[in-house]
């Protein structure tokens, strides 16, 4: 039954109304959720800037807090608000400003401003909160600034934006739908003239349609035009089928009907027997046209009809070996490379069968006392050559390209029955699969067909050696050398495989620095509960692993793991990384996420690391104070290693982090510089020179791989300084070119979840975030489990865009330089090692 016919104008005139109210309510409403939060935000920025320039002014005077408040602090506001300001000490002591404004409120304890809306003398205020670290005695505390402002500045902006934004939807709404209806009316147009042109037409018009069309309903007219060349050429098909037919089977049937009306005439019996054999060749000459004409008319229906799928070469030539006879079996010779058995075509099976087989067809058929050779083998530019050979009379150059039409027979084929349509329906078949066939005379006698067709390159293909290649790319990454660092260093990628539990159904690439032995501990655990997932892991520096990733020089991976947090964040930032939301990634504090892009997972102390053959935990110095003291009384005999910070990404990030909180950072350098300190990239080095007593201390050390190493090292202490203690998070990232981001993104999840960070803290070594630990209340980590907790403040190296200073040219030039300047260039400074 047909279906009722319906009107589009009403349908989208409809929707289109029920769209513009329920999309003017939405705006509407958001709209005034967006003006109270733009205006909250273009004041806070303000409001915030005021407040960090009120803590550039903060200073220690006589072990005194001072702060000389700026002009801009207060100028840079609204000159139509009411504007309040304190700074508090790190006891909460007023230094100046409004006493009873934060009446209540918790002193800052982070650098990070924070907003809140409160009462204050009967106005509404907008309080911006940060802090500002100071350090001195062997102490770092918080000092609070906060600044305060009235909302009304805030409110009529939000009033305005709302006022602005809303006013013109109802005239919008209006005009659209007229718009719409003109617009439909307009768009339908065209195709009435379409529907005229095809109306005028004839029967047998099957033209394509000439009247122009619009863009949108080009495909359609296409897609029209299409069918009729389609129809156009199955018509023309079925009549060339039918004339041939009827002009080829005529004469066999004529004969075949002479012959039977001589042979009942006949009465001698030896005579009849001849004419009866005529009869039986006619018959089989008659039979085999008809085959061979339905089979052409096969083809050609198949090939117009376009369909195209892979075809194992193996499974094509089986087929043909078995519809060969017997008798003609055991002449056939087929040859077929072992790197070519899994080889695989596109295009129609049929075809190319029916192609095949003619070919060995007419070899069998024109040889018949010679046996015909198949073989195979691999062309250049992913080819396919198909040869068959026979010893047969050949076919002379000048008939090569005749009998390739149909229904033409070479002058030596005269004499074996056949019908012209072979090599007909080979060539036609070769051409429509973009291929090319020759035939040529072989020396001493008999023909070589050749055809030439192309491999189905959506598989493996054939004779690809992908493990040379992969071999050669990391051979030359391992090659490479890094232009930023003031030496080149060549880039060194481990790659270690963790073969999948069960039947793997993805493969999991993740990049980093981590050292494997930690790696492996947390793959095999994530393999526990996801044993279906194959990992690799590339081992390479974090430098090497940030500028390989930017220069497409590192191998293909989806995870990157690394320590440098600077250098994650500068990637995400650059556009490198995959945006990504789960539960897990959203119980992370503030400071541990960036952009969901980011994602820290580990907690990892910066600590002081000391030879227990010559210090002991209460002779070995406890603050960054205490170590310049004793740096500056030992001299030259103090044996002390830390970071390169020229090839070292971790400790570049550390230096920058303690040049921003402590006030005796360039004094500390001068004084590491003096005693010949030994520098090394790589955190192990650092740790085994102290172990075996070439060092004495270490100094802004990452404790956790004390920790994972526990049972390596026995003769390392750990000292958490008491002044401040860096906290160090380790990053992942989904790379934007990861090939398996869902194995990704679970890996991350599973690096959140409880298990995860379990592992984390427990096997690994690395220590889990406070914020997602199951025992929340449980001490942070150190680098030792036997170390004392010292009363020192916790610092996070948060995830944000702060991060990105230290990275810039000309600021990270200039850091360098002052710190080689202090370090290397120092007078009767011993000359610093290298590592990894």
């Amino acid at each position: 039954m047909p279906r009722k016919p319906f009107s589009i104008r009403q349908r989208i005139t409809t929707a289109a109304i029920l769209v513009l109210l329920l999309s003017s309510l939405g705006l509407f409403l958001f709209l005034r959720d967006y003006a109270h939060r733009a205006s909250d935000q273009a004041f806070d920025r303000v409001l915030a800037a005021s407040a960090l320039s009120i803590a550039g002014a903060i200073s220690l005077e006589d072990n005194r807090i001072t702060a000389e408040l700026p002009y801009a602090a207060l100028a840079m506001l609204s000159s139509q608000q009411r504007v309040f300001y304190t700074v508090r000490d790190t006891q909460g002591g007023l230094v100046t400003g409004y006493e009873d404004l934060d009446t209540g409120m918790p002193l800052a304890d982070a650098a990070a401003p924070t907003f809140v809306d409160r009462p204050y003398h009967g106005d509404m205020l907008r309080v911006a909160t940060l802090g500002r670290l100071i350090s001195f005695n062997r102490q770092a505390r918080w000092v609070t600034i906060r600044v305060a402002e009235t909302r009304e500045s805030r409110d009529a902006l939000a009033a305005e934006i709302l006022q602005r934004g809303a006013m013109p939807l109802p005239i919008m709404a209006a005009v659209a739908l007229i718009l719409l209806w003109f617009g439909i009316s307009r768009a339908f147009s065209p195709l009435r003239g379409l529907e005229q042109e095809l109306r005028r037409r004839q029967p047998e018009d099957l033209e394509p349609l000439a009247s122009p069309a619009p863009r949108e309903v080009t495909h359609l007219v296409d897609a029209v035009n299409d069918f009729m060349q389609r129809l156009q050429a199955m018509l023309d098909m079925l009549h060339n089928l039918v004339a041939d037919a009827a002009h080829q089977v005529r004469t066999p049937l004529a004969s075949l009907r002479a012959q039977a009306e001589v042979a009942l005439e006949e009465t001698d019996p030896r005579r009849l027997h001849e004419r009866l054999q005529r009869i039986f060749r006619n018959a089989g000459s008659a039979s085999l046209l008809v085959n061979q004409l339905l089979m052409d008319a096969t083809i050609t229906h198949r090939l117009g009809a376009r369909s195209s799928a892979p075809v194992a070469l193996a499974d094509v030539i089986e087929e043909v070996r078995l519809r060969v006879s017997l008798r003609d079996t055991a002449r056939l010779r087929i040859s077929v490379p072992p790197r070519l058995r899994r080889a695989r075509l596109r295009g129609d099976r049929v075809a190319l069968r029916e192609m095949l087989l003619n070919l060995i067809d007419n070899a069998l058929r024109h040889a018949p006392d010679s046996p015909v050779e198949l073989s195979v083998d691999l062309a250049p530019e992913q080819r396919l050559i198909l040869q068959v050979a026979d010893r047969g009379p050949g076919i002379p150059d000048d008939e090569k390209d005749a009998v390739l039409k149909r229904f033409v027979r070479g002058a030596a084929a005269q004499a074996t029955p056949g019908s012209g349509l072979g090599l007909a329906i080979v060539e036609s078949v070769v051409r429509s699969h973009d291929g090319t066939m020759v035939l040529r005379n072989r020396p001493g006698g008999g023909l070589l067909a050749c055809v030439n067709l192309p491999l189905d390159t959506s598989g493996p293909t054939p004779g690809s050696t992908p493990l040379i290649s992969a071999c050669c790319g990391a051979a030359l990454m391992l090659g490479l050398a890094l232009g930023a660092l003031p030496a080149p260093v060549q880039a060194q990628v481990q790659t270690t495989r963790y073969p999948a539990p069960h039947a793997p159904t993805v493969t999991l690439t993740i990049a980093g620095p981590t050292d494997t032995p930690i790696f492996a501990v947390l793959a095999q655990a994530f393999q526990r509960s996801r044993p279906d997932v194959a990992i690799v892991y590339h081992e390479v520096g974090s430098l090497e692993l940030y500028e390989q990733t930017v220069s497409g020089a590192l191998p293909p991976s989806d995870l990157l793991i690394s320590s440098a947090e600077d250098l994650q964040l500068r990637l995400a930032n650059d556009g490198y990384a995959r945006r990504y939301e789960s539960p897990d990634t959203q119980r992370l504090p503030a400071w541990a996420s960036w952009h969901s892009e980011v994602f820290g997972f580990t907690f990892e102390p910066i600590v002081m690391v000391y030879n227990t053959d010559h210090y002991t935990a209460d002779t070995a110095p406890r603050s960054r104070t205490e170590l310049l003291r004793t740096l500056e009384r030992q001299g030259p005999h103090a044996r002390i290693g830390t970071y390169d910070i020229t090839r070292s990404s971790v400790g570049h990030l550390l230096a920058t982090q303690d040049e921003m909180i402590s006030s005796n950072f360039w004094g500390m350098t001068n004084a590491l510089g003096r005693v010949g300190v030994r520098l090394s990239a790589d955190t192990r080095d650092i740790l085994d020179q102290i172990e075996a007593g070439r060092l004495d201390l270490g100094y802004n050390v990452l404790g956790s791989y004390v920790r994972a190493y526990r049972t390596r090292y026995t003769r390392l202490g750990v000292i958490i300084p008491d002044d401040y203690q860096l906290m160090l998070t380790r990053s992942a990232l989904i790379l934007r070119t990861a090939k398996e981001p869902r194995a990704a993104e679970a890996f991350i999840d599973w690096l959140l979840s409880p298990d995860g960070q379990a592992v984390i803290d427990r096997d690994a070594g690395l220590g889990a975030l406070p914020e997602l630990r199951a025992d929340a209340d449980a001490a942070p980590p150190d680098g030792n489990d036997d170390a004392p907790h010292a009363p020192s403040i916790i610092q996070p190296i948060a995830l944000n865009p702060a991060l990105l200073v230290g990275l810039d040219q000309q600021r990270h030039a200039r850091f360098l330089q002052n710190w080689r300047r202090l370090v290397t260039d120092t007078p009767n400074a011993a000359p610093a090692t290298t590592g990894r």
